[in-house]
């Protein structure tokens, strides 16, 4: 918590304020707003490929909550007893301690399930059993894919067709729509909430969460989760902080909305922190064992332990039902914002009439697509893939995008005309604090935790499995695909620049477009404003180049009623 809380500071807040301000001032998308740079249009490209790998595998994610969500529709949970056919032997029911091998073995005492558990038995909850026997039917190694699980793919065609029709519209329905889905989950964190501290042993899984272990802040790899933790859960590097803000009024408050969404959003990861150990300590007490012994990490946190532990509530399927909807509503506002991001970029790229009109196509293709991607992480082995795409293609190549987006725009473009560019649209500039960590702070700090996590770096497991070698490296190229967008193109621009010798092309590649500058001509004031004002005989016509971001009435992120900005 002690790391999660200095990225936040010096990293999460910074970068985030960086791209609302970097997309607002532009009304650009992740690849528009480019032209302050043209030789680090790469980045917006590889926020692009971070956005596809994402949204790819997060809506298998959300399908599987509505797999659980849909399994939830019953008296008695399908995870709650050892009684099943897909059970083994060795599970061991925490409902009924008598009957903790499925009959195979002679009734057992209550009062013995701790000292079985932890001794030699090995037990296997039926949660977990349900989860890797029934729900995935997990093969035994990575690249033994078995058959496509028709169930999660039914559920994946729901998840994607979900997402479509509250994007059909755009921003327009997609704004509406996160009404919802941002603030119920808030009704149902705190129902859990009240529901989990009024259990017994919910105290000690509290105090377990809360207790510091110093011993492990000397460790990389926990600045290096902290640090992904924060891009992940604010959004930075991925484009679509950029792109959202795109659509805001050019003269929005975006420095009050960054500091009001940061801390709402990491006050609401420690709230979900609480939810979360107040069951888990019920259900350690309940099994007379550690906190530590019940606790999981990624999937099995979501989809194993959890579960388990409200099997244990009455009305289990009741905070079941929610539990799994609420897990939905969060993933979809997220998938709203990965799939805007992409269809954005494409739609500003391309830019002609035709894409305009028909951008309920862009999104409809890019839905499809997703989809069809989607499928290999439905079947057998696809939980492997989605966790070997979690751990290598959204992690340490979100802190090098947004390392070198600082970079380029406070050493390239120049943080003495960036910050202008705030005071011209904020009417103030950003404070000292802001100003510091963007130039050195920032950047310093990401640059050293990708230093030691490469240093304390180790190979991906999943419980047991150990992934082999091949798998390892399709990660790191995953990783590296999104990087190597950056120098690739930057290469690419260098060569199409105009100059006669190199650093002339190099000086030519970075200095800002033509074009750069506030989309309306009524902002484009000091420096951007224009030589020579048009005049209707020149015959030009000024038109809106988005549909989306015409005068149309927007809920901006501090929840008032506004107009947006239309583009020239």
């Amino acid at each position: 918590m002690f790391p999660y809380f200095i990225m936040l500071i010096f990293c999460g807040i910074p970068l985030f304020f960086m791209e609302l301000s970097f997309g607002q001032f532009a009304s650009q998308g992740c690849l528009g707003v480019w032209r302050i740079s043209p030789m680090f249009k790469g980045v917006g490209y590889g926020m692009m490929v971070v956005s596809t790998y994402i949204g790819i595998y997060y809506n298998v994610v959300i399908c599987i909550a509505f797999y659980y969500f849909f399994s939830s529709m019953t008296h008695v949970l399908p995870w709650a007893y050892c009684d099943n056919p897909w059970n083994t032997p060795d599970c061991a029911g925490v409902l009924d301690a008598s009957n903790l091998t499925n009959g195979s073995r002679p009734a057992t005492p209550p009062g013995s399930l701790s000292h079985l558990l932890n001794h030699s038995l090995q037990r296997t909850s039926p949660s977990e059993e349900y989860w890797r026997l029934y729900v995935l039917k997990l093969s035994d190694d990575i690249g033994n894919f078995g058959e496509v699980r028709l169930p999660l793919l039914g559920c994946l065609g729901v998840s994607w067709v979900v997402v479509f029709l509250c994007l059909i519209r755009g921003v327009k329905s997609s704004g509406k729509v996160v009404y919802f889905t941002a603030t119920f989950p808030y009704v149902v964190l705190t129902i859990l909430f009240v529901r989990g501290v009024t259990l017994e042993g919910a105290f000690t899984g509290i105090m377990y969460y809360l207790t510091p272990q110093w011993d492990k802040i000397l460790e990389a790899k926990v600045w290096g989760d902290a640090a992904s933790q924060i891009f992940y859960s604010l959004g930075c590097a991925w484009g679509g902080l950029i792109t959202m803000a795109s659509y805001n009024k050019f003269h929005n408050n975006c420095y009050r909305d960054s500091i009001i969404i940061s801390i709402t959003n990491c006050a609401t990861s420690v709230y979900a922190g609480f939810v979360i150990f107040s069951i888990l300590g019920f259900m350690a007490n309940h099994l007379g064992v550690d906190v530590s012994r019940v606790a999981d990490h990624g999937p099995g946190l979501a989809f194993v332990a959890y579960p388990e532990a409200l099997t244990l509530l009455p009305i289990s399927p009741l905070w079941s039902l929610l539990f799994f909807f609420m897990l939905i509503l969060l993933g979809l506002g997220t998938q709203f914002c990965l799939l805007e991001t992409l269809v954005t970029a494409i739609v500003d790229e391309v830019g002609n009439e035709w894409i305009l009109q028909k951008k309920t196509y862009v999104t409809l293709g890019v839905a499809v697509a997703g989809f069809l991607l989607g499928i290999p992480l439905t079947s057998q082995a696809g939980i492997y893939w989605l966790l070997l795409m979690d751990n290598y293609a959204a992690s340490f190549s979100l802190v090098i995008i947004s390392c070198i987006m600082c970079v380029s725009i406070m050493y390239i473009y120049g943080h003495r005309n960036y910050f202008q560019d705030i005071q011209m649209m904020l009417g103030f500039p950003p404070p000292l604090f802001f100003q510091i960590c963007w130039r050195f702070v920032s950047p310093a700090i990401i640059f050293f935790i990708l230093i030691f996590t490469v240093i304390q770096y180790r190979p991906i497991t999943y419980n047991h499995y150990q992934y082999p070698g091949w798998a390892v490296a399709i990660g790191f190229l995953m990783a590296l695909s999104s990087v190597i967008c950056i120098p690739l193109y930057a290469l690419f621009q260098l060569c199409r620049t105009d100059g006669d010798t190199l650093l002339q092309r190099l000086k030519n590649a970075t200095k800002p477009s033509r074009d750069w500058g506030p989309a309306l001509l009524e902002h484009q004031t000091g420096r951007y404003a224009p030589a020579i004002p048009p005049s209707p005989e020149d015959g030009l016509e000024v038109q809106p180049l988005h549909p989306d971001k015409a005068q149309i009435p927007m809920v901006g992120s501090n929840g008032s009623s506004r107009l947006q900005d239309s583009r020239i």
